[in-house]
């Protein structure tokens, strides 16, 4: 496989997924030497077994945990200024088919205005069950939603591609910058899409290129506690998150019907946690609220 195409891989003390994730690339024909591996300061071994298991592998250590904006960013930088013509980044907890990645570099190439192109995402511990197949923005809303259907047996149109899984155009990136790095995560994707096509970019799926993913592997504890599963953690990037996006997009006459969608959805998620004695998330969500409100906004490039 002869594509100018990085990859770059995030992780965070996930060996075992990196592992298997990078073992079905190469498995598919990709080539190690291509590989950006970043490491958010894992403290589980990460580091050593990567040298060990993937020395061709370029890996980026960084001393604090960056998130995936910050992580990712670095593996972008470096892909960068080593001239690939395509930046891939592709989650530690994906497993890819054979063929995924020159569906979408043929698409790439045929199509002049395509900024990023997905695979169609399906669960691993469900292969018939699709995870992600693109997604829809409502602006008026400032909503952003998921498609679980594919639209066409052929490459389709979408309004946002998940961060799990994108293929972007160098070129592209250095007109529309890097992922924001005040997200952290969540919502960024979502973010560098619209970004993408205010610049009059096109986003599309491949439903012929095809991966599986473990969906929640960073996010979610292994054993139900008091709080769920869910660390608290997550709530507040999710809301401040949201509210940077309202900051960002929905200004104008969009303000007065999607401002009141989202924060009447914040008080219904209050009075749910507070019901269920779940403190440390109701805090989580008005500390969200607060820090996505009073947060200088970052510039986009």
């Amino acid at each position: 496989m002869q594509y100018s195409v990085a990859i770059v891989i995030l992780n965070w003390n996930g060996w075992e997924y990196t592992q298997s994730c990078i073992a079905s690339l190469l498995e598919a024909g990709y080539s190690e030497g291509d590989l950006i591996i970043v490491d958010n300061a894992s403290t589980d071994g990460s580091i050593p077994n990567i040298k060990s298991h993937f020395p061709k592998a370029h890996l980026i250590q960084n001393a604090k945990n960056e998130g995936f904006t910050g992580g990712n960013n670095r593996g972008i930088q470096y892909a960068l200024t080593k001239g690939y013509a395509y930046v891939m980044l592709l989650n530690n907890d994906t497993q890819v088919l054979p063929g995924f990645l020159e569906f979408l570099i043929e698409e790439m190439k045929i199509s002049g205005d395509l900024a990023a192109i997905q695979p169609l995402i399906y669960f691993m511990g469900d292969k018939d069950e699709i995870w992600n197949a693109g997604g829809n923005y409502h602006a008026w809303l400032g909503y952003s939603q998921t498609n679980y259907q594919i639209q066409s047996d052929q490459p389709y149109l979408t309004e946002w591609i998940s961060g799990c899984a994108i293929l972007v155009r160098s070129t592209v990136l250095e007109k529309i910058g890097l992922l924001d790095h005040n997200y952290f995560a969540y919502f960024e994707d979502v973010d560098w899409s619209l970004r993408m096509r205010s610049q009059g970019f096109e986003l599309k799926v491949h439903p012929k290129s095809i991966i599986y993913h473990e969906a929640g592997a960073a996010s979610k504890s292994k054993t139900k506690g008091r709080q769920g599963f869910l660390d608290p953690k997550v709530h507040f990037l999710n809301v401040r998150n949201q509210v940077f996006q309202l900051r960002k997009y929905c200004i104008g006459p969009k303000q007065w019907l999607a401002w009141p969608f989202h924060f009447a959805k914040f008080s219904l998620f209050i009075f749910y946690f507070t019901l269920k004695g779940r403190h440390s998330k109701s805090k989580a969500v008005m500390k969200g609220i607060w820090e996505g409100l009073k947060t200088p906004l970052r510039a986009s490039k």
